[in-house]
């Protein structure tokens, strides 16, 4: 070894999904909304003078915090904002994460949870989900430096009833509790009705799934002022212009159309039902999804079969290797023309 190479940080980096490019394509890998951002978008979008990019754009974001703290009846000083829900949760562990005590996530969670732990030299236990994938609130309830976990579950879908998550806040006060919402809006119940009562909880959200807008990378989080404060010491340490122009005023506009947002996410939800049904009849075993995907275990084929197989045919879904995980396929909801192309797809695969 050089001498110099001792000094250079050694991580196992996270994988994200891989982005294909091509008009054939059926991409349900990487839990995209299959419609387009609200018609105000493009809107906005048009209209933008190409000499603004010249100068810095507002530090704050405070056009796109003032409209998501009127969005969900906030202060402003609640909210922070940040380069998607990763830059948002990466921030949120090198603030908030700073004990010797271990940090703790499941075991079957979003990948990143153990990277960024890693990255920062955090200690971790990963709690084992159950043999459903449900999260045990018991599990947490011993001497921890913070909690972090998704909810709906991902990989699995699954969410956890907020009298559960009440049960976990209420033995963790002494400590930062984050619920990572990034799929909240296709079903379940939000943890922000409980921020009243837990100075200690914050909520992560993203723009990437049911706002259709995972290009610009918006993410934010919602908690006590206090929380919100020590987010933004730290990124004024490390970034203070963390969000671009077009992310600040397209991700504000996105907001004005609630209708068109309802509609788009009832779509995928309704995909998702019908999902459940056609999967279960090509020999498909899945927890119930919350979600605007399903992770779905194959019987006539293993998941990395059907997953090579399918790639051939330019359909893309998520393999994971994990030993708990290595038998499913994260399946995204598409639209329903892109769903029936997969459900062919894996008939004539499977020979059924």
């Amino acid at each position: 070894m050089r001498p110099w190479e001792k000094n250079i940080r050694q991580v196992v980096p996270y994988v994200p999904g891989e982005q294909p490019a091509g008009d054939k394509i059926v991409k349900l890998n990487t839990n995209e909304n299959p419609y387009p951002p609200a018609p105000g978008v493009k809107k906005v979008l048009e209209e933008m003078e190409a000499d603004r990019l010249r100068k810095y754009p507002d530090p704050t974001a405070s056009i796109l915090v003032k409209e998501l703290a009127s969005y969900y009846g906030l202060n402003e000083d609640q909210v922070f904002v940040g380069v998607g829900s990763d830059d948002v949760l990466a921030m949120s562990f090198l603030t908030f994460f700073n004990s010797d005590k271990p940090v703790l996530f499941p075991d079957v969670s979003y990948s990143f949870y153990d990277v960024w732990a890693d990255l920062f030299k955090i200690p971790y236990e990963r709690p084992m989900l159950d043999g459903s994938f449900n999260i045990k609130p018991e599990d947490y309830m011993r001497t921890n430096g913070g909690i972090v976990f998704p909810n709906p579950n991902a990989p699995t879908g699954v969410y956890l009833e907020l009298d559960n998550v009440r049960k976990i806040l209420d033995a963790n006060r002494d400590v930062i509790v984050i619920v990572d919402e990034a799929y909240i809006d296709f079903g379940g119940k939000s943890a922000l009705t409980l921020l009243d009562e837990y100075d200690n909880l914050l909520v992560v959200r993203t723009y990437s799934k049911s706002r259709s807008m995972a290009g610009l990378r918006i993410g934010y989080a919602i908690g006590g002022e206090e929380l919100i404060k020590a987010l933004n010491d730290v990124k004024y340490s490390y970034n203070s212009y963390t969000m671009n122009m077009a992310a600040i005023e397209l991700g504000t506009a996105v907001l004005a159309d609630k209708d068109y947002f309802n509609e788009t996410v009832a779509k995928i939800v309704n995909t998702r039902e019908n999902a459940k049904v056609r999967l279960r009849e090509l020999g498909f075993t899945f927890p119930d999804s919350k979600t605007n995907f399903i992770f779905a275990r194959p019987s006539k084929i293993t998941a990395k079969e059907l997953f090579e197989e399918l790639k051939k045919r330019n359909i893309y879904v998520r393999y994971f290797t994990g030993d708990r995980v290595k038998d499913h396929l994260r399946i995204t909801i598409g639209t329903d023309e892109e769903m029936e192309r997969f459900y062919e797809a894996v008939r004539e695969i499977q020979g059924a």
